[in-house]
């Protein structure tokens, strides 16, 4: 695997001003997921996957956070978040709804702007992929 590929430096911050943003967002859930607090707990029931849907997800937020900082992982943190945040969209849109407990969309709002900025790590990091990075 490639540890590293330069990038222009405008690319290199949006970059790491991403990381920042997506690791924020899933590493504040974290407390919420392996706490079980009452709003995460229904959310799991909801979708049928209490306790351990929300303790996975959680196990797999806290590695992709943390791949999203060690050189020449970054595609695959960002691969997992994205992984992650298409689950919690299909099933805000198939189960949850818009709005959870009256949350205004703030966790939809979350999950989206997590899943677009992994789309974006993932394209900018595409080519430090394990096997098929060299290819893109």
């Amino acid at each position: 695997m490639n540890q590293t590929i330069p990038l222009p430096r405008p690319l290199a911050i949006a970059s790491w001003i991403a990381r920042f943003v997506v690791a924020v967002i899933l590493l504040q859930t974290l407390f919420f997921k392996f706490t079980g607090a009452p709003e995460s707990v229904f959310i799991f029931k909801t979708v049928g996957q209490e306790p351990w849907g929300r303790y996975g997800s959680g196990v797999v937020e806290l590695i992709a956070s943390v791949l999203l900082f060690v050189p020449g992982t970054v595609a695959v943190g960002a691969a997992l978040a994205l992984g992650t945040m298409s689950g919690a969209i299909f099933f805000h849109l198939t189960k949850l709804g818009i709005v959870v407990q009256d949350d205004g969309g703030l966790l939809f709002v979350l999950a989206v702007v997590v899943f677009t900025l992994s789309a974006f790590l993932l394209w900018v990091h595409r080519r430090t992929l394990p096997i098929i990075g060299a290819r893109l």
